[in-house]
């Protein structure tokens, strides 16, 4: 397993130090520099220690209190470390989406992936068949969601010689015009005949993601997930799932709509098996100040606590050719942008040092290397100063950054969250 502390500090990694190039960063970690008085660079992403905490403890008493595993998705954040700290909060294990994914946590030493697609590469498989050989703890469960798949990861298992079968979960699509799955309960089961006909996989149980359902609302995404209940249903009163495997997993759950799983997985019938009720939400990891803030089932149940934005962007105002605007050195390549636009949320005074609120500043749009900033006249901004941005959608703001320093209220940063995309 590679040891991230002893990786060296170097260009790669913008918004770092120039002066701590050569250190590992171990070394780095323990300097405690200030985000602000210890020579990082802007543009500059941080997270915040403290919200970081305080949401992988919600999400694992949120679990708990409804009995639910938990396997976050892991494309979020591509970070090993918070990986680690996700399965100290209580993760069953980690959601990945693409073979990369599963190889980067296979190597970090991840022992339980769920894997939300259809694996039908051969290289992959092979390359999958190879790691379940060599290790008999490692636990890996994927879709499927043809009759097609089936056989082409029959073929290719087969061919790599694979001792073990591969654990499948039959998708079931949400609604008809969504994204992947099968449309049909009649399609799903003839997808389970396929799986039954080949040695080289063994069917577990039903599976989905409701987040891309079309006109998703509380009532259809509950309606659907009734359905993929009583998919798992019917097919365990047909004899589908062998006992050996143990436990009948059922899994759903993206990061808008985790109230309505716990509250129909809750509602699951008696089954031959125990069942593995498994959530799948990965943005709680960060959250944000747009997609999710808006999003989250916890606006819906606030009584269950809430969830805190962990992302900051500091950038640095380089230009303020007039009264009415100013733009900074974050753009594109630093900030997402995909759903919204960065929120303007405190001012650094560059003579100073002190830390305020962005009264007046909102930001109008993004060029590759700028934010574009309309300032109303109670702005107080001017060159120099460091701008703090709240970010929208946690998945195309990790994948800009390399390594990110996690940051105490303060403003010292304790370590850094290196990611792999």
């Amino acid at each position: 397993m590679p040891d991230l502390a002893n990786e060296r500090v170097d260009h790669r990694f913008k918004g770092l130090p120039p002066d701590a190039e050569g250190l590992t960063v171990g070394e780095l970690a323990a300097q405690r520099r200030s985000l602000f008085t210890g020579g990082f660079t802007t543009p500059v992403l941080a997270l915040s220690a403290e919200s970081v905490e305080h949401n992988l403890r919600l999400l694992e008493v949120y679990a708990e209190r409804h009995g639910l595993a938990f396997a976050p998705h892991g494309k979020t954040s591509m970070a090993p470390r918070l990986f680690d700290r996700q399965l100290e909060h209580g993760a069953w294990g980690i959601t990945a989406a693409m073979p990369h994914q599963a190889r980067v946590y296979r190597v970090h030493g991840v022992s339980r992936i769920f894997l939300a697609n259809e694996l039908v590469d051969a290289v992959a498989l092979r390359w999958l068949a190879a790691e379940l050989d060599a290790d008999p703890d490692f636990r890996f469960v994927c879709y499927v969601d043809s009759v097609r798949g089936v056989e082409l990861m029959d073929e290719a298992l087969r061919a790599a010689g694979a001792a073990r079968a591969v654990d499948v979960v039959v998708e079931l699509g949400a609604g008809a015009t969504g994204r992947t799955g099968v449309r049909t309960e009649a399609e799903c089961a003839a997808v389970a005949d396929a799986v039954a006909a080949v040695p080289t996989l063994r069917l577990v149980g039903v599976a989905g993601y409701e987040g891309t359902m079309p006109g998703a609302d509380g009532e259809r995404v509950r309606e659907w997930l009734h359905r993929l209940v009583g998919l798992a249903a019917d097919f365990d009163k047909a004899g589908r799932f062998d006992p050996a495997i143990g436990e009948i997993v059922i899994s759903a759950g993206g990061s808008e709509w985790f109230d309505a799983v716990a509250d129909v997985f809750a509602e699951i019938p008696g089954l031959s098996l125990p069942v593995l009720k498994l959530l799948r939400s990965g943005a709680y990891v960060s959250h944000d100040d747009g997609q999710y803030r808006e999003k989250t089932p916890f606006n819906r149940v606030p009584e269950e606590g809430a969830l805190q934005p962990a992302f900051r962007l500091w950038s640095q105002v380089v230009s303020r050719p007039t009264p009415e605007q100013a733009f900074t050195n974050a753009g594109k390549r630093d900030a997402a942008h995909d759903l919204h636009l960065p929120e303007a949320q405190v001012v650094r005074d560059a003579r100073t040092g002190e830390i305020r609120a962005a009264e007046g500043v909102t930001v109008t749009g993004l060029s590759d290397q700028h934010a574009w900033l309309r300032t109303a006249p109670e702005a107080d901004v001017e060159v120099g100063d460091w701008v703090g941005m709240g970010l929208s959608h946690p998945c195309t703001s990790f994948d800009k950054w390399q390594l990110i320093p996690l940051v105490e209220a303060d403003g010292t940063v304790v370590d850094y969250i290196r990611t792999f995309f």
